[in-house]
């Protein structure tokens, strides 16, 4: 930001400061690792949290709402900054590198700051972007009992007691410790398998968000004492979905349909259009919750926040329940690298798996920890499962429909039945629309980003504005039939432009046998293509539908990696091609640097620990 801007904006937000103690408190209660499928105020066989539910009483519960990303450090991200994580280059977990704010902006605690907020986080951060200046307190120890006497505050509570962590339980645990919930009384989703690990793993889940409860109320208690709840919002939210299988880490109802109750306080019951416990239909997502914090202390939104509030001076409750629109988006999972999008409109779910080739359960050594986990790959690799219980281990359509609230747990497609023939092409428009509207940096790779992209994603983005909506349009060749795709996908194989090649090699692979006609094509790429990821995905194509073993490639391409991201990243097509086709490798450690190898847990190594299993 050049000095006369900075200057400008100081001044204009230099007035507001002089009304800071007419100003509500707000706090923010989170918990990590929740959806709505688990909590009894939104599914009759979810857990029952007294003191949240007491909250709802005076206060509102929100229908619809939606972390953006399924993973802590990407939503937390977008929380943090009102932005779409893949417009700003901050959508992969864990981060290959911290990258800037958008010109201009600032996390929105510093704008409370400024008005006159003591703001306070407790105390996870677990965030893509750099910034500082925004927490008075953010620590294990902040509070919001350090401010000046009449000074209002803002809070963050956070716990990790329904952490996915919490369900890393060994066997001789399970055995011998009694979860307060029983096994039998569970309901489980339909794509799980009826096992005792399943139900005893559900049973314990539910028991945590008793603990949550509990321990927010000691909060809740804590204002009531300090005399300050009448001048208050309290919002309890879950920061993404849940954590049983197929929830964190994935981009379906269950991983991005938060609980989101909001308390109001009586002093500024005039601030909300809304009658105190109703429950609001219209949706919301994580891109609002930064613009609906400031519109509550009276302060403007700035103009790199993608989201609107859905509280506060001038918003109608008639018109935030117009809304009915959610984005979500799923990247690189640790070393699990899936690029998906989803558009939730109404009753309907539109998820667009760039790599349908991939499957939901391709191997993420966290995930694994759980026995469930464990359990269920073992489990369909005997051939024990039905054909829900399969899918999480079969590759994926390109683009999948779901009506959630006929099918809540999004197991039946409706992609293919020509009564949803309108649907799909709306919703297909739309999310194409979207994609290409945000700039969105993953229609190139991670690690041509890490070295082009990440010192200014934004403005990356703008300036490559139509390149990026060009490699769309090559990446949903994959969405219509072979014959038509056919010529797209030649021009896209000849092109100058080495991610539309790359791009144009996935779409082959989505295609599997029907592509079979640019097997020549593809060979000639993975021998000689200048770009390392191209080959890889030249070969990736050709094992996928075993026309050439892929090994002496892809280790000829790792042995020449050019940073640590594409090295990981051409692993992730190791690990899929030995999963689902049987390929081997063959890779000896020593080909990668030693700082690669050097920390323990760094993606490069989880993936070669997996494959030396």
């Amino acid at each position: 930001m050049n000095k006369s801007l900075r200057l400008l904006t100081l001044f204009a937000w230099f007035p507001v400061c002089l009304f800071a103690a007419d100003r509500p408190n707000i706090v923010w209660l989170t918990s990590e690792d929740n959806s709505v499928h688990y909590v009894k105020l939104y599914n009759e066989n979810g857990a029952s949290m007294p003191n949240i539910e007491a909250l709802a009483d005076h206060g509102l519960v929100f229908n619809h709402a939606f972390s953006n990303a399924p993973v802590c450090s990407v939503a937390r991200t977008t929380l943090l900054t009102g932005a779409y994580a893949p417009r700003i280059g901050a959508q992969f977990h864990r981060r290959s590198k911290m990258v800037p704010m958008p010109e201009g902006g600032r996390m929105y605690p510093w704008y409370l700051r400024e008005a006159g907020y003591y703001t306070t986080n407790n105390s996870k951060e677990d965030y893509n972007v750099i910034d500082k200046g925004g927490w008075d307190e953010s620590s294990a120890k902040a509070t919001w009992r350090n401010r000046k006497s009449g000074q209002p505050f803002f809070h963050v509570q956070n716990t990790t007691l329904t952490h996915e962590s919490s369900l890393h339980f060994s066997a001789e645990e399970m055995a011998t410790v009694k979860n307060k919930n029983s096994s039998d009384s569970v309901t489980l989703f339909p794509f799980f398998p009826d096992t005792p690990t399943f139900r005893y793993t559900h049973a314990r889940y539910l028991d945590n968000h008793k603990k949550v409860d509990d321990y927010h109320g000691q909060f809740i208690e804590m204002l009531k004492e300090d005399g300050v709840l009448d001048d208050t919002f309290i919002f309890y939210y879950g920061d993404h979905g849940g954590v049983l299988p197929r929830g964190k880490g994935y981009a379906y109802d269950t991983g991005l349909h938060v609980p989101l109750v909001v308390y109001v306080p009586k002093n500024w019951k005039h601030l909300v259009d809304a009658d105190l416990g109703s429950r609001i239909d219209g949706f919301v997502s994580f891109i609002d919750f930064a613009p609906t914090l400031l519109n509550l202390a009276g302060l403007p939104v700035p103009a790199h926040m993608d989201g609107k509030p859905f509280l506060g001076k001038n918003v109608a409750i008639a018109e935030v329940n117009q809304r009915d629109e959610s984005f979500g988006y799923a990247d690189r999972m640790d070393e699990k690298y899936d690029p998906v999008r989803t558009l939730r409109k109404g009753k309907y779910t539109y998820m667009r798996n760039y790599q349908p080739f991939n499957f939901d359960g391709l191997w993420n050594q966290y995930r694994y920890r759980m026995l469930a986990y464990q359990e269920w790959w073992d489990l369909f690799q005997a051939g024990k499962l039905n054909e829900f219980q399969r899918q999480f281990f079969e590759p994926r359509a390109a683009e999948q429909l779901f009506d959630v609230e006929a099918d809540p747990y999004e197991v039946n497609n409706l992609a293919g039945d020509p009564k949803y023939a309108s649907v799909l092409k709306d919703m297909r428009k739309r999310l194409a629309s979207k994609v290409k509207s945000i700039n969105d940096l993953s229609m190139f790779p991670e690690s041509y980003l890490y070295d082009n992209a990440f010192s200014n994603p934004v403005a990356f983005g703008e300036a490559n504005s139509v390149r990026i909506a060009d490699l769309v349009d090559v990446a949903d060749l994959s969405l219509v039939k072979f014959s038509k795709a056919r010529k797209g996908i030649r021009e896209a194989l000849n092109s100058e432009d080495p991610w539309a090649r790359y791009w144009g090699l996935i779409v082959c692979s989505s295609f599997g046998d029907d592509a079979k006609s640019f097997t020549k094509k593809a060979k000639s790429m993975a021998a000689n293509d200048p770009e390392n990821l191209v080959r890889v995905r030249a070969a990736e194509f050709l094992g996928l539908i075993r026309e050439q073993d892929p090994e002496a490639v892809i280790v000829e391409v790792l042995a020449n990696a050019t940073n640590e991201v594409e090295a990981f990243l051409t692993l992730n097509t190791v690990v899929l091609l030995k999963d689902l086709k049987g390929w081997h490798f063959d890779i000896d450690p020593e080909i990668f640097p030693a700082a690669w190898r050097k920390e323990e847990r760094s993606d490069v190594n989880r993936r070669l620990g997996y494959l030396n299993l």
